[in-house]
């Protein structure tokens, strides 16, 4: 394994443990239970993720990338560059949102519109990071990982949309106004 993938696994390893312990001090959601359309959208992303890296000619493709990438000393670099941007600009979202953190499309108690830091410019932070930072793992670590950031990405769409029209109903004279002033995922880019 490479010096690349190693750093790129030691960031998505450290978001994930960032994740676990942010989440303790939550507030609660209203109506915490997921449906099982939710659940079921999410079960689907992930068996086509697995159903399309199952396909041989897909499989050697990936392989053949793979070999390239990691002879690619610039591939191994702007993936790391790009998996450090993404990684933080999900943890800067996560901490910003503080206790108003929650499961895509959940309502909290007491709800504020959070509109400092990295959503001064973007909606979704944390989707756009995750995305950036799967970009970043493709580029230099596996092309595989075209596969998840294409579902995922899709599936993060679908998320803000529906957070969005939460947000316009619980904020009806700001949101809106937010919404044209800012980007929905990354700054100066989407």
């Amino acid at each position: 394994m490479t010096i690349y993938r190693w750093l790129i696994v030691a960031l998505w390893l450290g978001l994930i443990a960032y994740w676990a312990i942010s989440a303790v001090g939550a507030k609660p959601s209203l109506g915490a239970r997921q449906t099982w359309k939710e659940i079921g959208l999410r079960l689907i992303v992930a068996a086509l993720v697995l159903i399309v890296l199952a396909v041989p000619p897909v499989r050697q493709t990936f392989r053949a990338l793979q070999a390239y990438q990691a002879r690619s000393v610039v591939l191994g670099v702007a993936g790391v560059v790009l998996c450090i941007a993404g990684v933080g600009l999900a943890v800067l979202g996560r901490f910003y949102l503080g206790r108003n953190w929650g499961l895509p499309a959940s309502r909290k108690e007491n709800p504020e519109l959070v509109t400092d830091g990295p959503y001064r410019y973007v909606r979704h932070p944390i989707y756009g990071g995750i995305m950036l930072a799967m970009l970043g793992t493709a580029i230099g670590a596996g092309a595989f990982w075209v596969v998840p950031l294409v579902l995922f990405s899709g599936y993060f769409v679908y998320s803000a949309r529906r957070e969005e029209s939460i947000m316009i109903a619980q904020f009806p004279g700001q949101y809106p106004a937010y919404m044209r002033r800012t980007r929905m995922f990354l700054p100066f880019a989407l």
